[in-house]
């Protein structure tokens, strides 16, 4: 009986801090936490002298794609309208509906399309550095 009560009372003080951290008008959402890409990489921190974040919403209208290319370090997404279809170098596809997040894959050339009727809503978060090209475009 005294470890329930002391199991109940452990909760109860976790469940206060973490509600703490912000006004009870809240609501968290969590969207993504992992620790690899939608490949299964394992996601690693770049090194860079002058790190720089970047943040972009991305529209792709019906019919286009992003055109083949790469990142050299990590990327995080939400899909926030539409179904984005990726293809990747093997010829693997992989579809993320609206509402989805996923990590990028790192260091493989992909090909983001939008084959819907309507226009398709990213917004993707760039872990990279200042001066470093977001993404990296394949050579024919």
């Amino acid at each position: 009986m005294r470890k329930y009560i002391l199991a109940s009372v452990l909760l109860a003080i976790l469940s206060l801090s973490a509600k703490s951290q912000y006004s009870s008008g809240i609501v968290i959402e969590k969207l993504l936490q992992t620790d690899t890409t939608s490949i299964g990489q394992k996601i690693a921190y770049p090194n860079f002298n002058d790190p720089e974040i970047t943040m972009s919403k991305i529209t792709i209208h019906p019919g286009q794609s992003t055109g083949w290319h790469k990142h050299t370090f990590p990327v995080f997404a939400y899909v926030l309208k539409g179904i984005l279809t990726v293809e990747l170098e093997d010829h693997r596809l992989i579809k993320f509906k609206e509402n989805s997040t996923y990590a990028e894959v790192m260091d493989i050339y992909h090909n983001g399309t939008n084959q819907e009727e309507s226009d398709l809503i990213i917004i993707a978060i760039y872990l990279g550095g200042k001066g470093q090209k977001l993404s990296i475009p394949k050579e024919n």
